[in-house]
């Protein structure tokens, strides 16, 4: 597998693009006039957020236009491996870095924008939470249909599939965790929701290649299947998408659930200090003075 290459001039061309987009914005952001809104420790969250970032876009590069972009067209369960790394592990890499002010920096600021950087209003569907979630499952779901997954082995489908699941996956990832400027709409709970469900929606997807008793992808049904049948291939698939989801279903869950309790053990302080801090009323009412 590992000595073939898939070279997708596209995908190439895209990550240098938008890496050195990054690049160029991240000095502007941290230099000149702007560089004193930083402080040390500002520095150090950016770069973190920087290396992030370029990890994760490193990762969708490399799914595509590596060793994984050709044995993908060979083997289901190696495609199974990109969809994963295309539409969960990148784009939430990619969100973890929060990009988004870097960009900024090179585009110009249009009325209305605010003096960090940012746009005025993000649209509002991407703050959908339950929208965008549905919107993310329907896409991964739909390209795994044999009428679309076969076809979007090679070509400009390919490239179309996985443009979709970079931007959902983007979508899902700015439901569920803060990349800033950009807040994560909803409480901890709500959003550990909408994880759960996605998580749902994977493990079925999973399961029905799992435990399927006939392939139904046979333009897989090549000679490099001679170690393992095409169905045995399949199954694989389903388990490669029911498990690799769970790392960072997992993680993200113990993070939403952490805030959650951070959030209830702040309020629980608030109203304690609120009860000490409030004058005390006597047990007994006051008698009226009689004169």
């Amino acid at each position: 597998m590992f000595a073939h290459w898939s070279a997708s001039w596209p995908v190439l061309i895209g990550y240098v693009v938008v890496a050195g987009w990054h690049l160029a914005g991240l000095r502007r952001l941290t230099a000149g006039t702007q560089a004193s809104a930083f402080a040390p420790g500002g520095r150090v969250e950016l770069r973190r957020e920087a290396a992030l970032f370029h990890i994760g876009l490193l990762v969708v590069a490399l799914a595509l236009a590596g060793p994984l972009g050709y044995a993908s067209t060979v083997y289901i369960w190696v495609r199974a491996l990109q969809t994963l790394l295309v539409a969960i592990i990148g784009p939430g890499l990619i969100v973890l870095g929060a990009p988004w002010l870097a960009f900024r920096q090179l585009v110009r600021p249009r009325p209305g924008a605010r003096a960090d950087g940012t746009a005025h209003a993000v649209p509002r569907w991407v703050f959908r939470p339950l929208f965008a979630v549905v919107v993310f499952n329907i896409v991964v779901v739909c390209w795994q249909v044999p009428a679309l997954y076969d076809p979007a082995r090679t070509g400009g489908l390919a490239l179309a599939e996985h443009a979709c699941d970079v931007a959902v996956g983007l979508l899902l990832w700015l439901q569920l965790i803060s990349s800033r400027p950009i807040s994560a709409p909803g409480s901890p709970l709500r959003r550990a929701g909408l994880l759960v469900g996605t998580v749902i929606v994977w493990t079925v997807l999973g399961m029905v290649l799992v435990f399927g008793n006939s392939a139904v992808y046979p333009a897989y049904a090549n000679s490099a299947h001679h170690v393992m049948t095409v169905l045995d291939d399949q199954q694989l698939s389903g388990a490669v998408l029911w498990m690799g989801m769970l790392p960072a279903a997992v993680t993200v869950g113990v993070a939403l659930l952490k805030q959650w309790l951070d959030n209830e053990e702040s309020a629980d302080v608030s109203a304690g200090l609120d009860r000490l801090l409030a004058p005390r009323r006597g047990g007994w009412p006051s008698r009226p003075v009689i004169r």
